[in-house]
């Protein structure tokens, strides 16, 4: 491989950049997972993630696994085979969910959608409504669609459920949206939360959490799904003295207990705020460029990652190599029904102004190398955005 000078632009929308002062405590040797300096840290982390989660009467679960370990986790413990769950096609992965919920077993009723809308919370509403005799166990949404970079409204779905007056859980999958997007776990009434360490957290893959309410471990002990390693009793019952039923992954712990700092010093809310202004700063830019954004709600665009749809002939993945091999920068790959159709700039995680100006840059080099029709103005649009922010601010921008 010839050598490229500076450093790789990782845009794609996760596993996202890790910052050095995760990699450093990454880096360290590995301590006795049953001894008490464990203990106490273990210990640390959950109370860090349960002010993340925003919940302080639920629970939260670390698995050495992905998102889609959590996804099963929450399914084999709330969960038994046979019983009906609602699910919405927003993108590949509320596909994906789908297609694991059946593999276990539930009845999955996948409401379609158009991959560029929000869920509807009326036709949850109205869904929820008909189902007088209550068969339908839980609703199970993703909040921010990484696939297409459509975000759906946690808050009116959660009033759409109560609106029925149904009992369904209600389960919600962050991984592209935890620590970057507000989430209130407990405020907007979810049962189980699914989120992943390899977005928003800054971490490399390999941790998967489910934050769980009162009512989900409740169905949990009358459920008569099969599990093991992901079994919630389990976990629960040696977390609180602070170690794990399993050999956990140590040194990721170690990241963790940083990015969580990290996230404290910068400050929730500038976080989310930072995140807002840099998918608004993506999106004047793609719009400027007089490309279409996959999701048509300007209300429902995500802010950590934006998917931009190329002109009819043309082929994204095409695109994206020419990105990389002419500027070393990776942007990620449309999924499922859009694959070829649409590219994806994440924005989230450990990332600044002056990453997303470069980001940028490098789109609009490879727009022009590539022979795509574009207007020549997109960067100094987004620029001349994320400068009038720093000056409104009156202050230096926060940054991770």
């Amino acid at each position: 491989m010839t050598y490229q000078p500076g450093w790789h632009f990782l845009q794609v929308p996760g596993p996202s950049n890790v910052p050095q002062r995760v990699m450093r405590a990454v880096d360290m040797p590995t301590i006795d997972h049953r001894g008490p300096e464990f203990a106490k840290m273990t210990l640390g982390l959950f109370d860090g993630l349960k002010r993340l989660f925003k919940t302080s009467t639920g629970e939260v679960v670390i698995y050495a696994s992905s998102g889609s370990g959590a996804w099963e986790a929450a399914i084999e413990n709330a969960l038994s085979a046979g019983d009906k769950v609602l699910m919405f096609e927003t993108g590949q992965f509320a596909t994906l969910w789908h297609q694991m919920a059946g593999r276990l077993g539930l009845d999955a009723e996948f409401v379609p959608g158009d991959w560029r809308h929000p869920i509807d919370p009326s036709i949850v509403e109205a869904r929820l409504s008909e189902d007088r005799a209550h068969k339908i166990k839980a609703v199970m949404v993703v909040h921010n669609e990484t696939s297409t970079g459509v975000m759906s409204d946690i808050v009116a779905i959660r009033k759409a459920i109560d609106a029925a007056h149904h009992p369904a859980m209600f389960m919600v999958d962050t991984v592209s949206s935890l620590a970057s997007i507000d989430y209130r776990h407990d405020e907007w009434g979810v049962d189980v939360t699914v989120a992943g360490s390899q977005k928003g957290l800054m971490l490399p893959p390999g941790l998967g959490f489910n934050a769980i309410s009162k009512k989900a471990l409740a169905a949990a002990e009358k459920s008569g799904g099969r599990r093991s390693y992901f079994s919630w009793a389990d976990q629960l019952a040696q977390n609180r003295d602070g170690f794990f039923p399993q050999t956990p992954a140590t040194n990721i712990l170690y990241g963790l207990r940083e990015s969580l700092k990290m996230l404290d010093e910068e400050g929730l809310e500038n976080v989310f705020a930072r995140h807002i202004r840099h998918g608004e700063a993506t999106r004047r830019a793609v719009k400027a460029w007089g490309l279409e954004l996959q999701c048509v709600d300007p209300a429902a665009c995500s802010p950590t990652v934006t998917t931009i749809r190329v002109p009819a002939g043309q082929d994204a993945d095409a695109f994206r190599a020419t990105v990389l091999e002419h500027f070393n920068m990776s942007l990620g790959a449309g999924l499922g029904k859009v694959k070829g159709q649409v590219f994806r700039i994440g924005h989230l995680g450990d990332f600044n102004d002056l990453m997303l100006a470069g980001a940028l840059s490098g789109v609009q080099m490879g727009l022009g190398v590539h022979g795509i029709p574009y207007n020549d103005d997109g960067v100094n649009v987004a620029l001349a955005y994320l400068g009038n922010a720093a000056k409104s601010a009156g202050k230096p921008l926060a940054y991770a």
